[in-house]
């Protein structure tokens, strides 16, 4: 929904020049887009991890409100699907203190029933407990729903609890990182959601 992309980067170029003294493109950020950040910090910065963290979420914190857009048509599909009686809700793996700063930032916290962030659970995308404790709040079931994500991680999360799952074209990913696990659908706008989901009810 929202493009965090350019936030992730700067944070993690940021981090890796204060404590490791070292470059890296964005390319290399990319990769690990969707992982955990204490899993990646605990790979890249194995004798500085705790500080590490602490470097890497006060920059966000601070560059938050600069570096943070919404994709086109996320606003209008969530509020029409919304209105129409859908639940909705957020998976992520970012804290849910940030999760909810960007969902209030363009005016989206009043339209999700439920998140579940990485405060939530100490299991984490590609795991399904995320999406079964989001599906679980919103007295869901797995039939009945779908997942839409940028990354493999959330493809892998949503079949994995044997959920529809839904990629979305315009990730920072290169589209073999994510189509290799073949997704149910993929994406170019969000209002091809909304044909996907009226096609579903159809069946």
């Amino acid at each position: 929904m929202l493009d965090t992309n350019n936030l992730i980067i700067e944070s993690f170029q940021h981090t890796y020049r204060q404590h490791l003294d070292k470059e890296v493109n964005r390319e290399y950020i990319v990769e690990t887009f969707g992982e955990i950040l204490r899993t990646t910090l605990e790979r890249e910065c194995k004798d500085c991890v705790e500080e590490a963290i602490e470097t890497y979420r006060s920059f966000q914190i601070e560059n938050f409100d600069r570096l943070i857009t919404i994709h086109t048509g996320v606003k209008e599909v969530v509020k029409s699907l919304y209105e129409q009686g859908y639940k909705l809700a957020v998976v992520t793996s970012r804290l849910n203190e940030s999760a909810t700063r960007g969902l209030k930032h363009f005016d989206l916290d009043g339209y999700f029933e439920c998140m579940i962030g990485a405060d939530d659970t100490d299991l984490h995308k590609p795991d399904p407990t995320p999406a079964r404790m989001a599906l679980e709040a919103m007295g869901g079931t797995h039939e009945e729903a779908i997942m839409i994500g940028d990354s493999p991680f959330d493809v892998q999360c949503a079949q994995n609890a044997g959920i529809v799952s839904v990629a979305v074209s315009w990730s920072a990913l290169p589209p073999e990182i994510y189509m290799v696990h073949k997704p149910d659908y993929v994406i170019d706008t969000m209002e091809e959601l909304v044909e996907i989901i009226e096609g579903l009810n159809r069946k």
